[in-house]
Order: structure tokens, then sequence, then C-alpha cells
């Protein structure tokens, strides 16, 4: 049986009278990508910032790599591959010189950080970018050379804090094309999300985290189908008729959840009359039936959407 890469037990951080992560439990396993996932606020960067020695933990026991990181941050550091949420590259350097300057703080000499820097452009694309200065990319690109640069030290876990926030979805697609060609090669990776599509598309394992506390984990398909089921039908109708329609359509749903003015019904393997029964109720503005997703699974546990607490 594979020993964690990660255990966390009892994790706390407090600042001042405010406990940012509560008494939190978590393995991690070589060669997962494990998510944390949360809205903004709710402790995932926080956690992260733990596991990488940037923050001391309040109270509880956090190993990393079988170490300690209250004894072992220098080592633990050493071994780890960190690309924050900020861009913090060195906008008046090349793309090649972020990469050289930035293995030189793992004494790594220049001829072999050459190498493995040619190397990551080469991979991340970024190849006939080498010489230009790091003003000058986009922001895709800038996000692949920081994930470079995370990976210049030969990482045995590589921790992401919101890798795609603030991209549009194209370089987004192109982030998370690396990070499962990354994954494929073994490499253990911790990513923090608000993104529900980026958490279904390349986590093994999560958690959900809501002001500091762990509400729920697992596979990403298995929560989706746990608490809610299939599929999911959104309707927009008067407040006043809602419980009308709850009460018709009881037997063919598993689950309901309002947010806002829009009704959400979780639909189980009875909902086949669904359709006829909506009809009887010409009311409805709006109405949409989707596959069930893990903001569903948020809304459900938590009352409130993923998205909407920013």
């Amino acid at each position: 049986m594979l020993k964690p890469i990660v255990t966390a037990k009892n994790l706390t951080k407090t600042y001042g009278n405010i406990q940012a992560v509560k008494n939190i439990d978590f393995v991690i396993f070589p060669g997962q990508c494990f998510g944390i996932l949360g809205p903004n606020g709710a402790g995932k960067t926080t956690t992260v910032a733990m596991l990488y020695c940037f923050l001391p933990l309040t109270t509880g026991k956090l190993e990393v790599l079988g170490m300690d990181v209250t004894r072992d941050q220098r080592e633990i550091k050493k071994r780890l591959g960190i690309v924050p949420q900020e861009n913090n590259l060195d906008q008046e350097l090349t793309v090649i010189e972020n990469l050289i300057i930035y293995a030189g703080y793992f004494d790594i000499k220049k001829s072999a950080a050459e190498k493995k820097a040619l190397a990551l452009l080469d991979f991340f694309n970024l190849m006939e970018k080498k010489d230009v200065d790091v003003e000058f990319l986009s922001g895709g690109m800038k996000r692949r050379l920081a994930l470079a640069r995370g990976l210049i030290n030969s990482p045995e876990m590589l921790i992401l804090d919101e890798p795609t926030t603030g991209l549009d979805p194209e370089a987004r697609h192109i982030i998370w094309q690396h990070l499962r060609l990354l994954k494929q090669q073994g490499l253990t990776i911790v990513l923090t999300t608000h993104y529900l599509e980026e958490a279904s598309q390349l986590c093994d394992q999560l958690f959900i985290i809501d002001q500091g506390v762990i509400i729920e984990r697992g596979a990403p398909q298995e929560l989706v189908e746990k608490h809610i089921g299939k599929s999911v039908v959104e309707l927009e109708l008067p407040v006043e008729k809602q419980q009308q329609v709850l009460e018709n359509l009881r037997p063919e749903i598993n689950g309901h959840q309002l947010l806002g003015s829009t009704l959400f019904l979780y639909i189980n393997d009875e909902g086949r009359n669904l359709a006829g029964k909506l009809k009887q109720h010409p009311f409805i503005s709006y109405q949409l039936q989707r596959p069930a997703n893990l903001e569903d699974v948020f809304l459900k546990l938590t009352g409130k959407g993923l998205l909407n607490h920013e």
C-alpha cells in the first residue's frame, strides 16, 4: 500500500481571533492530482501555504514527504515546486533568464540549469519566446512560464494555488493539457481552485472547504453521484408558485435547492415523467436540463453557489 506523501491531522491556522483553517484532516498519495476546492476566503491558500512551509501552523500535525513541517522546512522546500496565485516572475528578465536564475536558488549548476530550462520551455511550447522579456508575454504564457519555473528543481510534488485564475478559456485549457501530461508522468500535484470544471477535469481526489472547515471529500464524480445524481433541471418561476411545483414534482426528484429565483431540481431514476409534468405549469419562464456537476454539490451542501462568493 502506498505511503501518503502528505498527512495532516487536526491542522489549524489562526490569525488573531480568526480561525482560517479549523482542525482539518487529509492525506495525499503519490501520483495523485489532489484538489482543494472552495470559494475565496475559504482557507485554500492558507492550507497550501502551510504545506510548503510559508506559513507556520497554529496547532495540529503536518507531514510532507515524510518530514515534519515544524522541523524540516529547508529540506521540504528543496523538494517541492511552488506556483503561487500571484504572478511573481521577473518582468525585466527574459524567459530563459527567469528559469536559470531561479534554478540558482536550488544550487543547480548553470550548465544543468540551462539544459533543464530548455527542456521545460520545449514542454510548455515557449521555446520561440526564450529570449523575450517576460513583460511582453501574454497572460497564458506567463502562467506556463510560472509552471516551468516551479518544475526547474525536478520536484516530488507540485503545488499550484489557483493556477488558471484570470486566464481566458483557451489559455486555461492549454494549462490543463500540460498538467494532465505531468500527471501522466507520475508527478504529484496539489491545486487549489474555485473553478468547478478545473477540479472535475484534473483531480483524482479533492476536498471542499468552506469557512475553514472540510464539508465533503472524495473523487469528483463520486461526489456528484452521491449528492445529486445524473442530471439537474433549472427552473425560473414566481416565488409563490415554487411550493406548488415542488409538490407536483416530488416523485420525480431526489432533492432541490433554491438560489435566487432559480429552482434546481435533482433528478432521480423516476424522472422520466418530469417533462410532461413541467408542461402543466405554464408560468415557468425558463427551464434547462443538464448533467449534474460539482457546483450542484457545493450548492446542496452549503445552500450557496461557489462562484457567487467572490
